[in-house]
């Protein structure tokens, strides 16, 4: 080979690895990890190499699982059977080609140990990808300097795993597998050896391989430090005891076992077809962390990371580099802590705010082990709160690395049983409720107690392994993610739900959803007995005082009215069944022999619970002491604590008066519900009207929430979705019972938008976020509230009625103007465009907005993303813009696909839509502003590349919910209707545009297409990190400018990206940086 020679024009990517680093194991598992990479980069495997045997383990568990579900005597819905059926089909054919591929994989390990084992000295070993060696699309050869001889074993070292990572990291940074297509080929591996090797060669077949002058090898050469640089390595005479007897020849030895043969045949393409089908999305998980550009500072590749001092605080950053802006989040954060008081920190998007948090906290807390402090971090999805454990856990690696074991912690993510729950019979329910349902059938208490005497009851062997373990049921430290608790759970035998609500209490850090907090009904189980040395964050938190508001409000339409009557009388017949109607003869029995019949005994029993309820009750709530694990409930909805001592109403306390009351209750509501005028009244006037009409009084409106629940637990009902709609009209009472201001009760009698159909709906609307939140900032020692779209900072505290002792808005430090916003105001025809009232459905201003965007559709490359102000708005314009013909223009450009209020038909065409922009077809996305995609989808990289606001999105201001707040708002605040509703509308179009930037080596445009952004009372309302960008050229823009601003900006953006910046702006910051920054040395210039 002529290229072998060491001619100075052949160019290696070195890595250089320690003295006698590199022996003949190591260069087996490099070999591995290389070709396993080449190959799932390339599309020809469906994951990594080390992955596969999990992937394919989790298979056969799932197999097992659908066998043992399909096997159950219990009768099972037509349609649920055909669907495990159908999954255990798709399953078997997945471990069958799974398995043709491990035994492949099997082989070519063989295979390699073999030559590694045998070939003295290997220096050389190509990686040829094509149909064949005469025809290769790519060439990788492997270079190495044998620095120790072949010891027995072929042990994986620490040394082998950095090597492989450096290999790995620097193939990425190269491109490799950026040009990749889908499809069948082969991958030959060719060892260089001496001629006089003698193998079988139906076995390992000898091959002349020459590379052509088309394809240009990538060449990666792994030197000891002790070996010359400049000395080829095939050249290198290395001290080693394994000395080549004979002169080396151009001969190489090719390997090509079935393995690769395999990847000939469309067969193969099947298997890795079948089996995306059924782990898609993880696939795409794995391959996009390969490829994707980290939002934080890239991980250190020889293990350093930072270790600085913030005041008396030593903070432990597990990267390379840091952001200014996070230095300065940081400061802030420790201010707020320091003070003990709560903080509101506006933090721009893709600077690694999540890392930044993370790290202060936990390093503040084992700074001052005398005075442990908890964490609790809220979220507002289960993916978020994934990602935030991964982020934990990468940290938490690098503390105990430098601290050792006592900087140990135990962190967990707490969600629903349906995301946590491993018995196969309950996580197949449809919902969450059913699961609930499901699990309460099998663990509450009279069921086991049933179960102990009557094996045939089923019952959960996960919860009873739990309940026997007792307190040797814990986690060991460590960071769990939900995936985690399943595995430990599974790998126990214990319930993982049970025993991750158990270790909350236990736990350093807890990472959970918004609710567990702020909905009473469920804060009141979880987060109740949490230390006051707390620090609560709110991730993501613009719109907290929405979700504060959602946990308070009840809405009751006509089915739920019928549905409670149902509800009651299943109950009352349970009553009835638990009556001691004695006969002649029993009663006979009893007086002459002493003998109680099963019957008889059974209604005793009964009849206790019914008298042990009844003292329960009158002594008081407080009284009433622990429920066991599996019959716990959804607490009071707004219990406040003085009355936690009170002794239920008298008349409420007998089962059958409570029922009473209720059916009159419910009858009230029907006959209000009858109305053909909207309605509105406040709490007082409610309950008053109540009391006179019905008899019902406030105090027994309040205690009705937890009346029901202790009369539900004593009828042992188990099937607690089916009584939803009771427990709806219990929320409602027992919400009016409690609060006398800021709630609206809202009666209408049709939907506005269709008012000649009859649709009945009472609303008790909640006005006061505060009301939610107060018992968090009053409970906890700390709460952050964070987010990237909080402009202006100066109304939350007005809105949730708190005193934050920090309020901060941080920019974003670029080395380019990544960020190009831009506000259009009017069309090529110069006609104002706006989705105001009077203007939205003007033909000229949606043709203005369809030309903007074909125009737009021709230039930018990649994926669009558009965001309307409403479904409505959004389904007229399309209609319009498809009978003119402009969608399809424009999808001759670009695929088009639309979002809907299905969320199945929703995540399909995101998928849809990503497999377009990969492709290079181009995708334009349809979204709505307030919507599920708007609040939780990311389009970084080339999925997002521009986004267009179309309008401004306003609520709906004659709803009379959002005018009955907006007075509330302006009479206890004094918030103007006008500052909340702009404020409320621009922080929604910061959240929609914020979507397509998610890291600073990200790049893409924003497009605010209407003329009121052109105002400053507008625009203003946006984060500082957009207005920062927003250059006064780029206000007040046509069609035709935009295009040519976009045009400018895209041919920009194409150059070379350095990130080591330029023209003296500092974007990262070494921890020598931060040591001068504190010592003042040196002027750091952001």
């Amino acid at each position: 080979m002529d290229e072998s020679g060491g001619s100075s024009d052949i160019e290696y990517t070195n890595i250089d690895a320690a003295a006698d680093a590199i022996d003949c194991s190591t260069i087996f598992h490099l070999v591995t990890d290389i070709v396993g990479f080449i190959l799932f980069m390339h599309q020809q495997i469906p994951s990594l190499l080390q992955d596969i045997t999990l992937e394919f383990d989790g298979l056969r568990s799932e197999f097992k699982e659908l066998e043992i579900e399909l096997a159950e005597s219990e009768p099972k819905a037509p349609l649920i059977r055909r669907k495990l059926a159908a999954r255990k089909r798709e399953v078997k054919l997945g471990i069958r080609r799974l398995e043709k591929l491990m035994g492949c994989i099997s082989n070519l390990k063989a295979a390699l140990q073999l030559l590694v084992a045998e070939v003295p000295n290997i220096d050389k070993i190509s990686l040829v990808l094509g149909p064949s060696p005469l025809r290769p699309l790519h060439i990788f050869e492997l270079n190495f300097s044998n620095g120790r001889p072949f010891l027995e074993g072929f042990s994986r070292s620490k040394t082998t795993e950095t090597l492989s990572r450096k290999a790995i990291r620097m193939m990425i940074s190269k491109g490799i597998g950026s040009d990749s297509y889908p499809g069948p080929t082969k991958l030959f591996l060719l060892v260089k050896a001496p001629s006089y090797l003698n193998l079988p060669l139906h076995f390992l077949p000898k091959r002349e391989f020459r590379p052509n002058r088309k394809t240009k090898p990538f060449r990666l050469r792994f030197r000891c430090r002790t070996q010359n640089p400049e000395m080829n390595p095939q050249h290198n005479d290395f001290a080693s005891s394994v000395k080549l007897q004979h002169s080396p020849s151009t001969d190489l030895i090719c390997n090509e076992t079935a393995f690769f043969s395999l990847f000939a045949a469309a067969e193969f393409t099947n298997v890795v077809r079948v089996f995306i089908e059924l782990e898609s999305k993880e696939f795409r998980k794995s391959k996009r962390r390969h490829l994707s550009e980290k939002p934080a500072p890239a991980k250190s590749s020889d293990g350093a990371k930072m270790k600085f001092q913030i005041e008396d605080i030593t903070v432990y950053f597990p990267y390379d580099n840091i952001y200014p802006e996070q230095y300065s989040y940081m400061l802030e954060l420790k201010r707020a802590l320091d003070a003990k008081g709560h903080c509101l920190l506006e933090m721009p998007t893709g600077t690694g705010k999540t890392i930044a948090l993370l790290s202060l906290i936990t390093s503040y807390v084992l700074a001052k082990p005398s005075n442990p402090v908890k964490l609790l971090y809220c979220t507002r999805t289960v993916h978020e709160m994934e990602k935030t454990l991964a982020e934990l856990r990468f940290l938490h690696d690098f503390q105990v690395k430098e601290l050792g074991p006592s900087a140990r912690i135990l962190a967990l993510g707490l969600s629903s049983r349906k995301n946590l729950c491993v018995n196969p019979r309950v996580v197949s329910a449809e919902n969450r409720d059913s699961v609930d349902a499901a699990c309460r059938k099998l663990t509450a208490s009279w069921v086991r107690e049933t179960a102990i005497e009557n094996p045939n009851v089923p019952k959960c062997d996960f919860f009873e392994s739990y309940e026997k373990a007792a307190s040797d049921a814990v986690l060991p430290p460590g960071v769990y993610t939900l995936q985690d608790l399943r595995a430990f759970g599974k790998q126990k035998g214990w319930c993982p739900y049970f025993l991750a609500r158990r270790m909350v209490q236990f736990a350093n850090v807890v990472v959970y959803s918004y609710q567990y907090l702020l909905d009473p009904k469920v804060a009141g189980i979880i987060s109740k007995e949490m230390q006051r040395e707390t620090v609560v964050v709110f991730d993501e938190a613009h719109n907290i005082d929405n979700v504060c508001i959602e946990a308070l409000s009840v809405n009751v339409r006509t089915q739920t009215l019928d549905g409670a009557s149902r509800n009651l009388s299943r109950m009352s017949q349970e009553i009835e069944r638990l009556d001691l109607n004695l006969n002649f003869l029993s009663l006979f029995l009893h007086k002459s022999f002493g003998i109680i019949p099963p019957v008889r005994r059974l209604k005793a029993t009964d009849a206790g619970r019914l008298r042990a309820e009844y003292n329960r009750l009158v002594d008081g709530l407080a009284q009433r002491g622990d429920l066991p694990t599996g019959n716990t409930w959804l607490a009071n909805p707004a219990l406040p604590d003085d009355i936690l001592k009170e002794a239920v109403p008298g008349n409420i306390r007998r089962a059958e008066h409570f029922l009473s009351v209720l059916r009159r209750f419910v009858q009230y509501l029907k006959g209000r519900m009858q109305t053909e005028n909207v309605e509105k009244e406040g709490p007082v006037t409610f309950v008053a009207s109540i009391n006179s009409q019905v008899g019902i009084d406030q105090k027994m409106l309040k205690f009705c929430y937890d009346r029901l629940h202790s009369l539900m637990l004593t009828l042992e009902i188990t099937d607690t979705d089916e009584f939803l709609h009771i427990q709806t009209i219990c929320d409602l009472a027992t919400l009016v019972g409690t609060y006398t201001r800021g709630f609206s009760i809202i009666i209408e009698p049709f939907d506005e938008r269709m008012p000649h159909i009859p649709d009945p709906v009472l609303q008790l609307c909640c006005h006061d976020a505060s009301l939610a939140i107060k018992p968090v900032f009053e409970r906890f020692q700390s709460v952050v509230i964070t987010s990237g779209t909080l402009s202006p900072i100066d109304l939350y505290p007005r809105l949730l009625n708190f005193n934050p002792v920090v309020s901060r808005s941080f920019t974003i430090s670029l080395t380019r103007d990544c960020i190009c916003p831009m506000v259009l105001t009017r069309g090529s025809d110069q006609l104002p465009v706006s989705t105001k009232y009077d203007l939205r459905s003007d033909p000229g201003v949606e043709k203005n907005y369809g030309k903007l965007l074909l125009e737009m559709a021709s230039v930018v490359p990649d994926g669009i993303v558009c965001f309307f102000v409403s479904y409505s708005y959004m389904d007229g314009i399309v209609n319009s813009w498809h009978e003119s013909g402009i969608l399809k223009e424009i999808m001759k450009h670009k695929l088009v696909f639309i979002e809907t209020h299905d969320v199945v038909e929703t995540t399909l065409a995101l998928d849809n839509y990503r497999r377009a922009c990969d492709s290079g077809r181009g995708a334009v996305f349809f979204s709505v502003a307030r919507g599920k995609v708007a609040e939780g989808i990311d389009f970084d990289r080339h999925y997002g590349r521009l986004v267009i606001m179309f309008g401004i999105p306003f609520q709906y201001t004659l709803s009379r919910i959002l005018l009955a707040r907006l007075e509330y708002l302006r009479e206890t605040f004094q918030i103007k209707e006008g500052d909340f509703l702009t404020f409320d509308a621009l922080r929604q179009a910061a959240q929609c545009v914020g979507r397509v930037i998610r890291s600073k080596a990200d790049y893409g445009m924003m497009i605010f297409a209407d003329k009121r952004y052109s105002r400053h009372d507008k625009r203003s309302k946006l984060p500082s990190w957009i207005l920062s960008h927003l250059r006064d050229a780029h206000l007040n823009l046509s069609t035709d400018m935009a295009v040519h601003i976009a045009r400018e900006f895209l041919r920009k953006m194409a150059q070379p990206y350095d990130k080591s910046g330029a023209m003296g702006k500092r974007t990262l910051l070494s921890q020598e940086d931060l040591e001068k920054m504190v010592n003042g040395v040196e002027e750091m210039v952001f």
